[in-house]
C-alpha cells in the first residue's frame, strides 16, 4: 500500500526528496506540498525478541520452557512508537505474523507473552496475546497522538495459497478473479483452510476497535476475490508468492478507498 501511495503522489508532484523520520524504514517528502509519507515497519506492533531460559530459573522455566520469543504486549515497537507524535494521518495494520507457525513454532520457538515486564502466567496462545497487544496499542496511540490526528486501521490482506501453505507447496496459479462461491470456500472460518487467517485476524481487530477513535479501512473482502493479483512465480522468491501484490494492481484500489474515506471525514 505504501509503494502504491508514493507512486500515486509522485504523479501529482515530482519534487520528491528521500527522507526518513525516526524509526521509519522508508520515507519521502513532497517538497511542493511539504508532505512527508513514511513507512514504519513492525511485525507485531509491540516489542519482541528471542528469549532463552535463565540458569537461575523462573516462572516460565518452571513450566519447562527453554526458548522462544518474548513478546511485551504493553511496549510499542521502537520503529513506530514516536511516529504517532509526528504524523497527522496514521494507518496501522498487523496480522500475518500472529499466525506464523513457521516463525513462532508453538513447540520449538513459542510466543511467550510478558506484561509489566513479567511473564503472563499461565501462558496464553497467540490470539489472546494479540488481543492484549491491540488493546494496549490502541490506548497508547489515542493518548500519544494529537487530538487532530486521523487514525486508520487497515484490515487484513488475504493470501491465496491453494493446495498447501507457502512452505508446503502452495501456489496461486489463477489468472482471473475468484467467484463469490470459491472465495467463500477459501476464506470461510468454518472450512478452516490455509487462508483462514484473514478473517480470524479481522475478528480480533473489529472487537479491539469498537468504541475507539480509529477509522476502519476495510480492504479484506474486495481483496479476497483477487487470487490473480499476486506475483506468484514471478516474484523472485524461492517459494511461490501468494501473499504480496503486483504493482500496478489491487493496492492502488486500496489507496483509492483510503482517499475516498479521508475525503469524507
Amino acid at each position: 500500500m505504501f509503494v502504491s501511495l508514493v507512486c500515486m503522489l509522485t504523479g501529482a508532484s515530482g519534487e520528491v526528496k528521500k527522507w526518513r523520520p525516526a524509526g521509519a524504514d522508508r520515507g519521502f517528502t513532497f517538497l511542493r506540498y511539504n508532505l512527508t509519507v513514511a513507512y514504519h515497519r513492525t511485525n507485531l506492533l509491540v516489542r519482541y525478541g528471542r528469549w532463552s531460559a535463565s540458569p537461575n530459573g523462573g516462572s516460565l522455566e518452571s513450566l519447562g520452557y527453554k526458548q522462544g520469543y518474548r513478546v511485551d504486549v504493553d511496549v510499542p515497537e521502537h520503529t513506530w512508537a514516536e511516529a504517532v507524535r509526528f504524523h497527522h494521518i496514521l494507518i496501522f495494520n498487523t496480522g500475518h505474523w500472529w499466525w506464523a507457525p513457521s516463525k513462532f513454532d508453538p513447540v520449538q520457538s513459542p510466543m511467550l507473552f510478558f506484561e509489566n515486564g513479567v511473564p503472563v502466567i499461565p501462558p496464553i496462545p497467540p490470539p489472546l496475546g494479540m488481543d492484549k497487544a491491540l488493546k494496549f496499542m490502541i490506548s497508547y496511540v489515542e493518548k500519544a497522538a494529537s487530538t487532530n490526528t486521523i487514525k486508520f486501521f487497515r484490515t487484513q490482506s488475504p493470501r491465496h495459497f491453494e493446495n498447501g501453505d507457502w512452505n508446503k507447496g502452495g501456489s496461486c496459479p489463477r489468472v482471473e478473479p475468484l467467484s463469490p462461491d470459491k472465495a467463500e470456500e477459501l476464506f470461510s472460518l468454518e472450512n478452516n483452510g490455509t487462508n483462514v487467517e484473514a478473517r480470524l485476524v479481522n475478528q480480533h481487530l473489529f472487537k479491539a476497535l469498537e468504541g475507539t477513535s480509529f477509522h476502519v479501512l476495510n480492504i479484506t473482502r474486495m481483496s479476497e476475490f483477487r487470487a490473480d493479483a499476486h506475483p506468484s512465480t514471478t516474484g523472485g522468491k524461492k517459494h511461490v508468492d501468494c501473499m504480496h501484490w503486483c504493482l500496478p494492481g489491487l493496492t492502488d484500489t486500496w489507496n483509492d478507498l483510503f482517499a475516498a474515506l479521508l475525503d469524507s471525514l
